[in-house]
């Protein structure tokens, strides 16, 4: 009964099965591993920036480069603020015990004494960076030499959350801290990082450290979830069909065995009589109804009988 299997169709049919279902499993179990790794370094960031808060500072030198696990530490840089090269990041985002507010960072470049300079954003204000009214409640930087402490920072790129990367804004504003963005607005280099200020000057309100990429819980990992689930329905969807086709080519291989053919294939021989009566019916009649025949009780004769028997009448009469 099962000797279709046999078959080249059905040959190809398992080849396929058997090579998509441990793919489909393979890549499921993949994305879910790599679901579970966000996860856990999202744990693992949080304790790291629960114990970094805690931790004394550490000069910035010792932490660089900035990797996932010197991201958001306690470094300290010490040198001078560039009071020429004063800086206003538009449209951030501040989130506190009040919500979401807009507003902006107010970013200084502090020189050290090795000639480099670090970004260090002293805080965040509300309001538009491009309004008079909320600039000017930017209070000046120090002067003079100064040590600056706070959570280290990656330079952004155009995947953080609220960069400009396009351009076009006024003089005095940067739409993304990073020092290639800083290398045709300052003449000096620029470390690879920033700062954000722990305590800022009043009335800047501090700007919580970001996760590091890749870190946190972002819309990657839920792809990765979703790629999950996707596969395995991929699994399940060749089964499915597998034993859909199985059950179907089983069933007619049954029905043959059986002598029961299928609807259809042998309607022409079962109505061909059939069709042939009728036409034979409908041309007798016609030719009878030609010739003025009718019933046997006369009323159903034809228009020549009834011209006949006028033509006799006329006769008699006469």
């Amino acid at each position: 009964m099962y000797r279709f299997l046999l078959t080249p169709r059905w040959w190809g049919i398992n080849v396929f099965a058997v090579l998509a279902i441990p793919l489909c499993i393979f890549m499921g179990s993949w994305q879910l591993s790599r679901f579970e790794d966000r996860v856990q370094s999202h744990q693992q960031q949080e304790d790291r920036s629960a114990r970094a808060k805690a931790a004394a500072a550490r000069p910035l030198e010792r932490l660089l480069p900035v990797d996932t696990v010197t991201s958001g530490r306690q470094a300290s840089a010490r040198g001078r603020y560039d009071t020429a090269h004063q800086l206003l990041v538009p449209a951030r985002t501040l989130k506190d015990k009040h919500g979401e507010r807009q507003g902006f960072y107010v970013l200084d470049l502090l020189r050290t004494d090795g000639g480099k300079a670090v970004p260090v954003v002293r805080g965040w204000l509300p309001g538009d960076a491009g309004a008079k009214a909320d600039t000017a409640k930017v209070p000046a930087p120090p002067k003079g030499e100064v040590t600056v402490t706070g959570a280290l920072q990656a330079s952004e790129n155009q995947g953080t959350d609220g960069v400009q990367a396009g351009g076009g804004l006024p003089r005095g504003q940067l739409g993304m801290i990073s020092a290639a963005s800083l290398v045709n607005i300052v003449p000096y280099e620029v470390y690879d990082a920033w700062i954000t200020q722990t305590d800022p000057q009043a009335p800047l309100h501090a700007v919580p450290p970001a996760a590091a990429e890749g870190s946190g819980l972002d819309l990657k990992a839920f792809q990765n979830l979703g790629y999950t689930g996707e596969w395995f329905v991929f699994a399940g969807f060749v089964v499915f069909m597998w034993f859909r086709l199985f059950r179907r080519d089983a069933e007619a291989a049954k029905d043959a065995a059986l002598g029961i053919v299928p609807e259809g294939e042998d309607g022409d021989d079962d109505g061909g009589g059939g069709a042939g009566d009728g036409v034979g019916v409908i041309a007798s009649v016609s030719r009878d109804v030609d010739r003025g025949d009718g019933p046997a009780d006369g009323r159903g004769a034809g228009p020549s009988a009834g011209r006949g028997e006028e033509q006799g009448e006329a006769a008699r009469a006469g």
